[in-house]
């Protein structure tokens, strides 16, 4: 089986599971660390000539994370394309069994039944808090409606609050970010890189938590870390 993946999340599962299936991955396939592969351009600007010359058997993509006309060319080519839709945590959990299995997995992964389990019962805050969540700034956008990170927090006592808005990654001016006093800001580094030097100071009185974005956005083998990881980021911001 050869497998190209256009979605970092992905990469990390499948190379953990099925060692030697992938060929290539995007630039921003992080993990695992030394994944030695072709590379294939970005997750919105794959070079699709070059996933092509790979010849895979399987291109693994993502319905938020990747365009509809870059896989329209690869099937175009020839390639078999799978798009995945991950917008809750449970949801997450039957797309990688899905992925896993086309991509060649003999069995269910160990790390896939230690992240459900984690999941089941993870540990939740005896008073829900309410949050915003930039996810990026110049302009502002925040978490909106109906994503995986928004699901992620909620299952850990934390309501963002344009969890209801229209859009789903809304541009918000800070001054109405503020304004609209959350209990926590959540604070990813990425797709922005939000650091203490950097986001922090434009929510004055206001308590921020610094997140590592992978256990906030990822779904994968850093699913089993993640409620943990999380939970002390968001108690850290209290201290």
């Amino acid at each position: 089986m050869r497998v190209v993946s256009l979605v970092p999340s992905l990469t990390d599962a499948v190379a953990r599971t099925v060692p030697g299936a992938l060929v290539g991955a995007t630039d921003w396939c992080t993990h695992p660390a030394g994944l030695d592969v072709a590379r294939v351009g970005g997750t919105k600007n794959p070079k699709t000539d070059r996933i092509l010359s790979l010849a895979p058997d399987l291109v693994i993509a993502n319905e938020e994370e990747n365009r509809a006309p870059d896989l329209d060319a690869l099937r175009a080519g020839g390639a078999e394309v799978l798009v995945t839709e991950v917008r809750t945590v449970p949801q997450a959990f039957t797309e990688l069994e899905r992925t896993l299995t086309a991509c060649g997995a003999p069995s269910r992964p160990r790390w896939l039944d230690e992240a459900e389990a984690a999941w089941a019962d993870p540990s939740v805050a005896e008073r829900r808090a309410t949050a915003v969540v930039p996810i990026w700034r110049r302009p502002w956008m925040v978490l909106g409606r109906d994503t995986f990170a928004g699901d992620v927090l909620a299952r850990l006592g934390v309501d963002h609050l344009y969890a209801t808005h229209a859009e789903r990654y809304p541009k918000v001016p800070v001054d109405e970010l503020r304004a609209a006093r959350p209990d926590v800001v959540v604070l990813p580094d990425e797709p922005y890189r939000f650091t203490a030097n950097d986001g922090p100071e434009a929510f004055p009185g206001l308590p921020c938590a610094l997140v590592d974005g992978r256990y906030l956005t990822w779904y994968g083998p850093s699913l089993a870390e993640a409620p943990r990881a999380l939970a002390a980021a968001l108690r850290a911001a209290h201290r």
